[in-house]
């Protein structure tokens, strides 16, 4: 499985070049317990046809129904689910609310365009924000997006953050990494693992996973980190590990790792440090030995203390506030 939001943008994508109207819509703020956050999208034809994800499925299912009996208007509109929602009010099982941006794309060059720059900044490429317009059917894309929260939502204007999606980048296989791409998947990431070694790729058959049959470094050296990518090196091989984590460090990658006992780290970090050249808080971004201190043991359960750290991170918790 890829990134949910980079199934949803290629799906529309897809769409529109086949001469179909598809019809966006975006979580803007949730209330209560609600199963997915802002942010989240769907992507729909009228005929029923869909991808993506507002909620655990109710919610779907009533959308779908209501846009093939035409109750929407093909003006930009937020709708709500919920309490004091659409009428009849569909109740949430969780008991949440979720506003919902409802938009109508007709298959033209303009919104081709529109989500040709949207599936470049999921791909890592650019950050950029998109305007909508309430009551019309205007919408724009503006490039910069510094300082832009990932869903703002004022009178009749609506602003959404897209970027990167999130990647988990796997250099080199092995029991652990196969767990990794696993959970990673299931985590909503999109999973790339890079391997040259043929008699380990043939043998390898993940789900969702992207495998390329190339040393990581020169993977990552040809731009395959961005900023929401992880980096885990998991083979015990200095001549994997060691090249993937010299690159790695070079690029805004938000985590990287590399397996191995204290010692066993500690004398790569030192390797790393020399042939790079590299000064302390360069070196010092590489989480060495990896993973969350679970007293893990198998290769499921250290698969599964490195992805909680990466998920740690990603969430902006430290270490000692666990």
């Amino acid at each position: 499985m890829k990134n949910l939001d980079l199934q949803v943008i290629q799906q529309a994508l897809k769409w529109l070049e086949q001469g179909n109207c598809v019809w966006l819509c975006t979580v803007l703020a949730t209330f209560g317990s609600a199963p997915r956050g802002p942010g989240a999208m769907l992507v729909a034809l009228q005929s029923g046809n869909f991808c993506g994800s507002l909620s655990g499925g109710c919610v779907e299912q009533d959308f779908l129904e209501r846009l093939g009996r035409e109750e929407f208007a093909a003006h930009n509109q937020i709708i709500r689910y919920g309490e004091g929602g659409l009428a009849p009010s569909l109740e949430l099982p969780c008991g949440g609310v979720l506003d919902v941006l409802v938009e109508r794309f007709e298959s033209d060059c303009q919104s081709r365009e529109h989500f040709s720059t949207l599936l470049s900044a999921l791909q890592g490429r650019q950050l950029v924000v998109r305007h909508v317009v309430l009551g019309t059917t205007h919408t724009y894309i503006e490039t910069d997006a510094r300082g832009c929260a990932t869903v703002v939502v004022e009178p009749g204007h609506v602003r959404l953050r897209i970027g990167a999606a999130q990647r988990l980048l796997i250099a080199g296989l092995s029991p652990v990494a196969e767990f990794c791409a696993s959970f990673a998947v299931a985590l909503g990431y999109e999973v790339v693992v890079c391997d040259p070694r043929t008699e380990l790729t043939a043998h390898f058959n993940v789900p969702g996973v992207q495998l390329i049959e190339m040393l990581p470094a020169t993977y990552i050296s040809k731009g395959g980190c961005h900023a929401a990518t992880a980096v885990v090196a998991l083979t015990h091989d200095p001549r994997l590990d060691d090249l993937t984590l010299l690159e790695a460090v070079m690029t805004p990658a938000f985590y990287i790792g590399a397996m191995g006992s204290r010692r066993t780290s500690e004398k790569r970090l030192e390797r790393v440090r020399r042939i790079g050249k590299l000064e302390d808080r360069v070196v010092d971004r590489i989480h060495a030995p990896i993973g969350l201190n679970l007293g893990s043991k198998t290769p499921a359960e250290i698969a599964l203390a490195v992805m909680s750290d990466i998920v740690r991170v990603n969430n902006g918790i430290v270490r000692g506030a666990l």
